[in-house]
């Protein structure tokens, strides 16, 4: 798939709740496609774990002690998402995904710092690091250019009914 059909997959497959579509359409898929654009694949292997987790690395800063970050990679080919496992694990496979749907997930994924994304198919040293907060903050400058956004529907669950 290409990035617009990337896109317009994760639009149509946004809950129908009157705003979340227009949400994803109008604030979340420039967003992704600003940070897509800067890839070179469509579509990369992350390695997950048999139930459809995604495996996380925690990874230290050299220079400051006690300072960590959970990234997940996404890599150009298979070959270097197997590689990169120094032992394979049978518990462990990676999977082809289409690049937007991989940055849509970080929004999701709270204890996950950035994704790194291994653009170059043969080099595991060096990557494009896209991070949570970065993809957050700019998503949140576009839904204040969205004019007349839908309000959400109200939850009419009285706050005392426990």
């Amino acid at each position: 798939m290409n990035l617009d059909q990337q896109l317009q997959q994760l639009i149509e497959r946004s809950p129908d709740d009157g705003v979340t579509p227009t949400v994803v359409e109008k604030a979340v898929a420039p967003v992704l496609r600003a940070f897509a654009d800067q890839m070179q694949q469509l579509d990369y292997y992350v390695i997950q774990t048999l139930e459809k987790g995604w495996v996380l690395t925690t990874l230290s800063n050299r220079n400051q002690p006690g300072v960590e970050k959970k990234v997940i990679y996404a890599f150009a080919s298979l070959k270097d998402a197997n590689a990169f496992q120094e032992t394979p694990d049978p518990n462990l496979i990676a999977v082809s995904l289409p690049v937007t749907h991989i940055l849509f997930q970080l929004f999701a994924l709270s204890q996950v710092d950035s994704i790194v994304f291994m653009d170059t198919p043969g080099n595991l040293s060096q990557g494009k690091e896209v991070k949570r907060p970065d993809l957050q903050q700019l998503v949140q400058i576009q839904l204040k250019n969205i004019p007349d956004l839908p309000k959400p529907p109200q939850n009419n669950i009285p706050p005392d009914l426990a």
